[in-house]
């Protein structure tokens, strides 16, 4: 290797197109009531959050993440433990940077053999423990079940970071939270002039991401005009789990599905990709056919999600274009999750009506 310049700049922008928060920090109004509440509850899904709640949470994300030397000692003292038993990169760094810009402090646990698990220990007992060690649990784990065996010994709050092929909750508030600094005007009244397409390459049925993001969406009728799920044949029989379809129509939101990726992509003003979901101890593929690339038949102004890691299906000749929001959504997560970690600690009060 012959390195002849190794400077590098660090005021360049890590992400494409206009990711600053300070406009949608503006559009939304403070009411640190509804973050208040969620020192009260463990995050399993995202059904459980109200759109206002949503909002605040995006206000708080914003906030830190226009000025986050502002804020560095809000969970001092507090303890972070960091369960992943299963194996994840973007979502156990996030929310243990999170926590560490916050001043906290971390045990992290990334292997089950190395606990009391591998010796027949049951989660309840594990809960048990982890009541006695720290502040706060975040849990990700194959088995979906294993929120439910923690919970009703816990008196610490547990976040889902991802449970088999069940929910991801966190992700998906990411994800809007992106949605929502690309375009501020959806979250006020103006939303309904403009309401925006979101063509979904997955299969909610099968995956946590899909699962949650749309159930996300359906808190916002006034801001989303139709969602498309783009599929490949083979999961034509099993692309919607129990009532997913329904809770779209019920909110008001256009459903439709679609095996045509080309034909469908220059209606699509977001369009959210993703090809694997786990799967008891592996993972899965689908829709292996289809493809994003700088050639694909983008709307000029279209954003592309993804919640990464990605394969094949999202092309890096993208990367350095404006369809590019999948490192902005990776780089906000942080700071919805600095919020979130903030409030279920009780810690609110300290940054509700800081400038």
């Amino acid at each position: 290797m012959n390195i002849k310049d190794v400077s590098f700049e660090r005021e360049r922008p890590d992400v494409c197109g206009d990711a600053h928060p300070k406009a949608l920090l503006k559009a939304i109004q403070e009411d640190g009531d509804y973050l208040l509440k969620l020192a009260n509850q463990h995050i399993v899904s995202a059904d459980q959050f109200s759109q206002q709640g949503m909002l605040q949470l995006f206000r708080l994300a914003a906030k830190y993440e226009a000025n986050p030397r502002r804020f560095s000692t809000s969970l001092q003292g507090k303890i972070l433990i960091s369960a992943f038993y299963e194996p994840s990169t973007r979502t156990r760094l996030s929310f243990e940077s999170a926590w560490h810009r916050l001043g906290g402090d971390i045990m992290s646990i990334t292997d089950r053999s190395t606990t009391g698990i591998a010796k027949g220990e049951c989660l309840s007992d594990i809960a048990e423990m982890f009541n006695n060690y720290g502040d706060c649990v975040v849990l990700r784990d194959n088995n979906e079940t294993s929120l439910e065996e923690m919970i009703d010994s816990l008196r610490i709050p547990i976040i889902n970071a991802g449970n088999g092929a069940d929910e991801h909750p966190t992700q998906a508030l990411s994800d809007m939270y992106a949605i929502f600094k690309w375009r501020p005007d959806l979250v006020t009244e103006e939303a309904e002039k403009a309401p925006i397409k979101v063509g979904i390459i997955g299969v909610p049925n099968k995956m946590r991401t899909v699962r949650s993001f749309i159930k996300c969406l359906t808190k916002f009728p006034k801001a989303i005009d139709e969602v498309v799920i783009i599929h490949d044949e083979a999961s034509t029989e099993q692309l919607f789990g129990s009532e997913q379809k329904e809770q779209v129509e019920q909110a008001g939101i256009k459903i439709r599905s679609t095996r045509d990726l080309d034909e469908v992509l220059p209606e699509l003003d977001v369009v959210y990709i993703n090809a694997i979901s786990w799967e008891g101890n592996s993972v899965n593929t689908y829709g292996s056919e289809f493809h994003l690339s700088a050639k694909s038949p983008l709307k000029e102004s279209a954003i592309i999600l993804h919640p990464l890691a990605r394969g094949e299906e999202l092309s890096t000749d993208l990367d350095h274009t404006p369809h590019n929001w999948y490192f902005s959504q990776a780089r906000g997560a942080v700071f919805l999750r600095m919020a979130l970690l903030t409030c279920m600690v009780q810690r609110a009060e300290r940054v509700i009506d800081v400038v």
